[in-house]
């Protein structure tokens, strides 16, 4: 077995008594679609927002490509990376959340150029053309110049996806992406991430859309109360769970 892309070893995080992760180990390989499901509240958002060092450990520690995520170990001690060097190791994910969070006063086309100028010194001829190239990926080359109020939701959302892929990541974590959206516009945001996991994307994925899960996720993780309860293939996990409380998840939700 290859060396994994994400190995996330031992990780708790607690907020004041209430203990959001607890004892979390998982591996992502490379090219790997990972969904987490489970209730609100059970410590899938903050899993995603440790790797992307939104949210600090407590204990245990993340690998993204072989490098250890936050810290630096020297002379058998730990020490916090600066917020440049932390900054630097996050451009190695994207990131896409519930709320879309676009500029509002950009237009969808400088939405996307905006990192890659401004973080990555690229040329703006580059980042245009690149951001160009993206637009079409996600369906939306008619709306370059369109502001988010003139977007649908789910525009929004394809934009913000587009934004995330602009700045190469070597992974792509997606926390409930269709959550904000409504009912007939999900499907559209759906079908731009089953097209970027076709084309080897490593993903982490967030998601209540176990439809999604079934057909596009190469293994799901059912996580209760901060701690993973249960991981498999799709067709094992959702098919047929091991666990009481998997069953249960799943008796209530599908």
């Amino acid at each position: 077995m290859t060396q994994p892309l994400v190995a996330i070893r031992s990780v708790s995080k607690s907020f004041g008594a209430f203990q959001a992760l607890k004892d979390v180990s998982l591996d992502v390989h490379a090219g790997e679609v990972l969904c987490l499901i489970g209730a609100s509240g059970s410590g899938k958002t903050t899993l995603l927002r440790c790797i992307n060092q939104l949210t600090p450990l407590d204990s245990g520690g993340i690998w993204l490509d072989g490098e250890l995520l936050g810290v630096r170990e020297q002379h058998g001690r730990l020490h916090a990376l600066s917020p440049r060097e932390i900054a630097r190791q996050r451009l190695k994910t994207g990131m896409v959340f519930q709320r879309f969070n676009l500029f509002p006063h950009m237009t969808a086309l400088e939405n996307i150029t905006e990192g890659p100028v401004q973080v990555q010194r690229r040329s703006r001829d580059e980042a245009r053309a690149d951001a160009m190239e993206l637009l079409a990926r996600v369906g939306l080359s008619a709306k370059a110049d369109a502001y988010p109020a003139e977007l649908s939701g789910g525009q929004q959302q394809r934009v913000a996806i587009a934004r995330a892929l602009a700045m190469k990541p070597m992974l792509m974590l997606f926390d409930e992406p269709t959550s904000a959206l409504d009912p007939e516009l999900v499907g559209e945001v759906l079908a731009v991430m089953k097209e970027l996991a076709g084309s080897g994307m490593t993903m982490m994925v967030v998601t209540h859309e176990l439809g999604f899960a079934r057909e596009v996720a190469d293994t799901v993780v059912y996580m209760d109360q901060g701690a993973i309860v249960e991981s498999g293939s799709a067709a094992e996990l959702l098919a047929a769970p091991r666990e009481l409380r998997t069953r249960s998840f799943l008796s209530a939700v599908i």
